[in-house]
């Protein structure tokens, strides 16, 4: 066989975005806060696009953007809801993450009026990027603050200044190190008082706050989860030995057999060393705000954008008369033309994103209606392609679509990714089942257990089979430790001692 050069000539297909439509895309992964602040920078750079609020200050000379579908005075059906854009405001928006391509020549019109690239997604072209909107929080509750609050809920007088006095003398991390000599000396307390004043902080939230030393935080959050029998204390006490892995030494010391230190071990990592560090540091974060609102009605589901966090932009198209007219150079007359397309892009985009979020959460309903009628133990197996084959677009444009967004319902607010879940098939043959709903019936029969029968994995599989679900041994203990619940040794030592079934939070300390 000769080798040698040739020239071969292929066709092939692939999608080629301008940085416009790349925009576009990125504004269906942000929650409504996110775009209001996407707005609010928007109504900054550009001087033909306002507010509705701010145009009902002075004459109509405006143009609305049509109003997106879940802002109107009634909420849709759901039925009425799954429709999509048509005609030449449209956007597709429906687009497989696999055949992007960027057009590094295409028309960046937009980009310098502020809604290319770089409005949201700094200035890479990376379609995978995040905005980064660190810059959006405030000011969030510090450790101290968190800590000073208790401290006026639960002293006064005295024990109030001295508890003060420790709490400004914590670290960032959570651990105080200061000498409890010199805060007696400096307010003129007794030092019985301040070590008492100090037990009490350490009774604070977080667990293991104010400890002297990792010992000391570990044993604080172990009195927290009553998990603090003779056992665990002198594990504690011997943090070196697990340190080395010498379980021998351990075993020995503690008086357990292998399970029991394995479970112990597990407990203890399951405990966080640095408990202050869970709290900002002068940086707030936004609390959740739901994007969607589901609510009944007559026999149905209405869903709704969530419009309060959506203000309605307007374009001014007096303005850009006026400004057009009295303009004489050509670059700003170049300037003032992208700043009325950037202003309708914006509008078409918006509009499409709102139509997208509806039509995904509307199907996410009617495949969960179950859930919504009767709690968890209904919720179905649901996935990503399932959603994309109903509505007819593609799986990576519901994952953009249901990232970061929030779902407010009779039952609670709800992460849009909260709905799919994995399914476990029948014992029966019949229908699959939701994980959730399997953890759900796993939660309820731990928690319906006596301290006389503890019950253990193999029982749980067998009570869990006789409701018809078709379970495995190792898939109980996964969903058991997901939820936060022991293994039946430690229920039944934690029982024994009178304790209550709260499960250790998790951590990162391992």
């Amino acid at each position: 066989m000769a080798l040698g050069p040739r020239l071969d000539l292929r066709q092939s297909q692939s999608l080629v975005m301008t940085p416009q439509l790349q925009q576009a895309i990125r504004l269906l992964a942000l929650s409504n806060l996110e775009i209001e602040s996407f707005i609010a920078e928007e109504l900054d750079k550009n001087p033909l696009l306002e507010s509705a609020g701010a145009a009902e200050d002075g004459p109509d000379t405006s143009e609305a953007a049509e109003a997106p579908v879940g802002e109107r005075d009634e909420p849709a059906t759901v039925d009425e809801l799954v429709v999509s854009g048509s005609g030449e405001s449209a956007l597709d928006l429906d687009v497989n993450d696999e055949n992007l391509h960027q057009d590094s020549s295409a028309d960046r019109v937009g980009m310098d009026g502020g809604l290319g690239l770089d409005g949201i997604g700094g200035g890479s072209g990376e379609i995978g990027e995040g905005p980064d909107f660190d810059s959006f929080a405030g000011a969030d509750l510090s450790l101290h603050e968190h800590l000073v609050a208790q401290a006026g809920e639960r002293l006064s007088g005295g024990d109030l200044l001295i508890a003060q006095a420790i709490i400004e003398q914590i670290e960032e991390t959570g651990y105080f190190f200061a000498s409890l000599l010199d805060i007696a000396h400096r307010l003129g307390a007794p030092l019985g008082d301040v070590e008492r004043v100090l037990g009490i902080v350490q009774t604070f939230d977080p667990p293991g706050v104010a400890a002297r030393s990792l010992s000391e935080c570990l044993a604080l959050q172990a009195r927290d989860a009553d998990r603090y029998d003779p056992a665990m204390a002198r594990l504690i006490d011997n943090l070196d030995y697990l340190a080395k892995g010498n379980l021998g030494a351990l075993r020995r010391i503690c008086s357990v057999d292998d399970e029991d230190l394995s479970d112990m071990i597990r407990e203890l990592r399951a405990y966080d060393p640095k408990p202050g560090c869970r709290f900002g540091h002068g940086d707030r974060v936004e609390g959740v705000v739901p994007d969607v609102f589901v609510g009944r009605r007559g026999g149905s589901w209405a869903v709704e954008l969530n419009s309060s966090t959506l203000p309605r932009l307007l374009v001014n198209r007096a303005y850009y008369l006026e400004l057009s007219d009295g303009a004489q150079d050509r670059q700003s007359k170049a300037w003032l033309s992208e700043c009325l397309a950037s202003a309708n892009w914006l509008m078409k985009a918006l509009d499409q994103r709102a139509r997208t979020i509806i039509k995904v959460a509307s199907e996410i309903v009617k495949h969960q209606d179950g859930f919504f009628r009767h709690g968890v133990a209904h919720l179905r197996p649901l996935t990503l392609r399932a959603v994309a084959e109903a509505i007819g677009m593609h799986e990576s444009t519901v994952s953009r679509v249901t990232s970061n967004k929030y779902l407010s319902c009779d039952r609670g607010l709800f992460e849009l990714k909260y709905f799919f879940t994995s399914g476990i098939q029948s014992a029966d043959g019949g229908d699959a089942v939701s994980a959730e709903a399997v953890k759900s019936h796993l939660k309820a029969l731990i928690a319906a257990e006596s301290a006389g029968s503890i019950l253990s994995d193999d029982q749980l599989v067998e009570l869990l089979r006789a409701k018809g679900f078709d379970i495995a041994r190792r898939t109980v203990a996964k969903y058991r430790e997901a939820l936060g619940i022991g293994s039946s040794v430690q229920r039944r030592r934690q029982k024994a001692l009178g304790g209550t079934d709260r499960p250790p939070q998790a951590s990162g300390w391992r």
